[in-house]
């Protein structure tokens, strides 16, 4: 029996292709437009099908590339951007394409991990990031946890001070914290330049 990579998401990627909300989009679209240079190379870690969030990016010019480990989603990013290079991995073990990128998103994924897969995660961005590169994810402000509604797996949100350790730890600075219209909490990282 093979593992599911997924953590369960594969099993509901249907439910969560119908309920799946623009919520994001804008915060997303206006932090592409204000952080990164045009044309640049963003990851979409945990792209799903890859709308709303890598739509937006591609809308502004970017390209992307998407990686999720539920193959259900990942046909329909595959669907949704035939030209964008894609991987079937987890994301905390993802090889980020053998390449260097201008930014990496992680909307709706960061706490549906581990807390040891999402320390590991945030060590991978770092290295797959360029210098002076931005990272944009999404969990509660506070440390919290409880279980995902579709998957009933255990979610848990590490908090912003651990966060804020653990980017450091990465080589990361959190320069900022925003605020979508469905209240989510997104931290705003960069690479330093040199």
């Amino acid at each position: 029996m093979t593992a599911d990579l997924s953590d369960g998401w594969d099993d509901v990627a249907g439910q969560f292709l119908a309920f799946r909300s623009n919520i994001g989009a804008a915060l997303v679209r206006a932090w592409a437009q204000h952080n990164l240079a045009q044309g640049g190379a963003v990851v979409d870690v945990g792209c799903g099908s890859g709308v709303p969030i890598s739509k937006v990016l591609h809308e502004e010019g970017f390209h992307i590339f998407g990686i999720d480990a539920s193959p259900t989603l990942l046909d329909a990013f595959r669907r949704n951007f035939p030209d964008a290079p894609s991987a079937c991995e987890a994301a905390q073990n993802s090889r980020f394409f053998n390449r260097q990128f201008d930014a990496a998103v992680a909307v709706g994924l960061m706490f549906l991990l581990a807390e040891e897969d999402q320390r590991k995660l945030i060590r991978r961005v770092a290295k797959a990031l360029r210098p002076g590169g931005r990272f944009l994810f999404s969990a509660p402000r506070a440390r919290c946890e409880w279980d995902d509604l579709l998957t009933g797996r255990r979610s848990v949100s590490l908090g912003a001070d651990s966060y804020e350790r653990v980017l450091a730890a990465a080589g990361l600075s959190l320069l900022d914290g925003y605020t979508d219209e469905g209240e989510n909490h997104y931290y705003d990282v960069a690479k330093p330049a040199g």
